[in-house]
């Protein structure tokens, strides 16, 4: 059944999904959240998981609490190993040549993740990030405003309304000719001071290298 499973996968192949032997199950609310992530891959993922089955689970998920993962890492269809960083895991995904996503939860975990991050062979995702507390907090942030968008939507529509048209709000730029507009005046400005710039240079040098020519032929003389 595993193996058809696998088979199943097409062109997408599998992630094999395991934290390891110590960590059987998660809450479940880390359980949604990893299952609807799990959910929205093309592959098809095999977890390892030994507790009630998440909401959101996504059909190309199958939960098992136990996978022959050596072998599944071996498998010509493995795409990707997710795991908690231990030591038989890691050295299991670097002889098969798998890349890792690592959780790291506890003991040498992190540093063994840190490790296949800085060879490059592994990405690192912590559970303990507050992601959903942050996202939360910029919403509170978005939402303490006076009055709702709606109303001040309505409220400034009236107001135009009110002062036909709210001419004073007009941006000053409606009121400027074509070439104020578009600064030619101010480049012509600019350009006529370079060009200034430029014809006291050449003056300048044309009198210095004349200066020196005259010089030069008294010296002759």
């Amino acid at each position: 059944e595993m193996e058809d499973f696998v088979q199943s996968s097409g062109e997408h192949g599998i992630v094999v999904f395991s934290l390891g032997s110590m960590v059987r199950n998660i809450t479940d609310e880390k359980a949604n959240m990893v299952a609807s992530a799990l959910a929205q891959i093309p592959q098809k993922v095999l977890w390892r998981f030994d507790g009630k089955n998440p909401d959101t689970l996504g059909s190309n998920t199958r939960l098992y609490t136990w996978l022959p993962q050596n072998d599944l890492l071996g498998h010509p269809k493995t795409k990707a190993f997710i795991a908690h960083g231990g030591t038989n895991g890691i050295y299991e995904a670097i002889y098969h040549g798998i890349p890792i996503v690592g959780i790291p939860l506890f003991a040498d975990q992190p540093d063994n993740i840190n490790h296949m991050v800085a060879k490059g062979a592994a990405v690192r995702v912590d559970f303990n990030t507050l992601y959903k507390e942050n996202a939360m907090r910029l919403s509170r942030i978005q939402h303490d405003q006076p009055m709702k968008p709606l109303d001040r939507a309505v409220f400034w529509i009236e107001y135009v309304m009110r002062n036909k048209g709210a001419k004073h709000l007009r941006v000053a730029a409606h009121d400027l000719t074509w070439f104020q507009y578009h600064s030619l005046d101010v480049i012509g400005f600019l350009l006529v001071c370079v060009a200034a710039v430029v014809f006291i240079i050449t003056k300048c040098c044309l009198f210095c290298c004349h200066k020196t020519a005259n010089m030069g032929k008294k010296k002759k003389k």
